[in-house]
């Protein structure tokens, strides 16, 4: 195990970071239009869509988190064996660890785990209709960057939205097919990226009346 000095670890989390907006940001602007393209081919309701790329972004951090954690904690335990530090020195090595050994992160599982969520989520289509597994590329490239965005400190999130909330111009842009007068969000498109509550890049919305 390599050791960093603060300053160092500081430097490494920043650039790490900053690589990992810049994917979410690319995922959001070239492979979410990829995903709608595979799903207009069985789904001719554009708003459905839209929805169906929502939750699979959503359910994709929630099941990376869940990995991350499982294996974040088998990860401390192993290092606390030899480790000399405090409970934080031993968190940062930890997260330092996993980010170096990412194949620790079976990616496949949380695939999985997100299309079985998708299938009994009641705002998306029945699986007789649809096959979520044409986006599986799309849903695997988010699990690997969720995982990956658990290992900065402090770790990035997307925000969860909920059908009819007031529309907050600091979290989200507006949908160009919206109501620009309407107060309320009738649907989201893309979630907005969250540290520490605060938000680092606007989620898309459509409002209505």
């Amino acid at each position: 195990l390599r050791s960093w000095s603060p300053t160092r670890c500081r430097r490494a989390n920043a650039s790490r970071r900053a690589c990992l907006i810049a994917r979410f940001n690319f995922i959001y602007a070239k492979d979410r239009l990829d995903a709608e393209i595979l799903l207009k081919k069985y789904i001719c309701d554009i708003e459905m869509v839209q929805r169906i790329i929502y939750v699979a972004a959503v359910e994709s951090f929630r099941a990376a988190k869940k990995a991350f954690w499982k294996i974040k904690i088998g990860v401390k335990g192993t290092l606390a064996v030899d480790h000399c530090g405090g409970p934080a020195s031993l968190e940062i090595a930890a997260l330092d660890y996993i980010a170096c050994h990412k194949d620790l992160y079976d990616v496949c599982c949380s695939v999985q785990e997100v299309i079985c969520a998708m299938n009994v989520n009641p705002k998306l289509p029945c699986p007789q209709n649809v096959d979520f597994n044409v986006i599986n590329c799309f849903i695997r490239e988010l699990c690997c960057l969720a995982f990956s965005m658990q290992t900065l400190a402090p770790p990035l999130d997307v925000a969860f939205g909920v059908d009819g909330e007031l529309f907050n111009r600091s979290m989200y842009y507006r949908s160009c097919d919206s109501d620009f007068t309407a107060p309320f969000v009738a649907y989201h498109v893309w979630p907005a990226l969250m540290e520490n509550g605060c938000v680092l890049v606007k989620g898309e919305v459509v409002t209505r009346k």
